[in-house]
């Protein structure tokens, strides 16, 4: 059963969560740090997010990290991300890390075909440039086609144009979709793979993991006791608490910190 948590209230799993001995909290990006935008490389984590997870990330045994579909070049972009930062990014969907100290540690598993993505790219694209509003966002293995710009019907025009033309050349690729987004990959990795390297990683005792998509779920469905999912925005979950805005999100993590940084007095 999810729960709705309001700014300013109580609750005892974010409480449970703050004072677990070694703390994860794994947010995705898009529509979660940061509001959905036209442009995907515009989009920027709210000022007020990356305060509350500066302020966590400077706790001990508190670990911040960002987990996202973008490849992990993009994803250094719209986080702004130094090669000094102390903030984990896990990159397509799982399949790309990097880790502070350590750098980009891409995660086993077999490489693109050679030539596959440039020639899947290359016959999108005509596609794409037929509808207004659409666009591909070239990944490091497979693609995204955004239609945020777009109208209902030609998003659903061109995701049947794309997905006939991925299931004659690539059957086999991992498709996945999401807000006004859809995502072919090469690699099978997903966000539950991000759960349990960041786990690992960092000798987790906890995770707290926060998303608003469909992919989150991965993530969502294998957190552990002891672990708390928040779902941002509407939809079904397996989050046990949801909150309606990535501002709600910023207010959220300001609790945990607080309560996290109280408990290490």
């Amino acid at each position: 059963m999810t729960r709705t948590w309001t700014p300013g209230t109580a609750d005892d799993a974010l409480t449970a969560i703050a004072t677990t001995p070694r703390l994860v909290i794994a947010l995705d990006f898009d529509g979660t740090a940061s509001p959905l935008v036209p442009d995907p490389m515009a989009a920027r984590a709210l000022p007020e997010v990356k305060a509350q997870l500066d302020r966590l990330a400077a706790l001990p045994d508190t670990f911040v990290a960002y987990v996202s579909g973008r490849s992990m070049h993009d994803l250094r972009v719209i986080t702004e991300h130094a090669d000094d930062s102390i903030v984990t990014l896990a990159g397509s969907h799982g399949a790309q890390y990097w880790f502070p100290g350590i750098g980009d540690s891409d995660a086993p598993g077999s490489a693109t075909e050679d030539g596959a993505r440039e020639e899947l790219w290359a016959a999108a694209q005509p596609i794409v440039d037929r509808y207004e509003g659409v666009g591909l966002e070239p990944k490091t293995f497979g693609m995204g086609i955004h239609t945020r710009r777009a109208t209902p019907e030609v998003e659903a025009a061109a995701f049947a144009e794309i997905d006939a033309l991925v299931a004659e050349r690539f059957p086999h690729w991992r498709r996945r979709s999401g807000h006004r987004v859809l995502e072919f990959s090469s690699r099978v990795e997903g966000k539950d793979t991000a759960m349990s390297v960041l786990r690992e990683q960092f000798d987790a005792t906890g995770i707290l993991f926060a998303g608003d998509d469909v992919t989150d779920e991965d993530a969502m469905r294998v957190l552990q006791p002891g672990d708390l999912g928040v779902r941002v925005g509407p939809g079904e979950t397996a989050a046990a608490v949801r909150v309606d805005t990535p501002q709600d999100i910023a207010a959220l993590l300001e609790a945990l910190a607080s309560e996290r940084a109280a408990g290490r007095e």
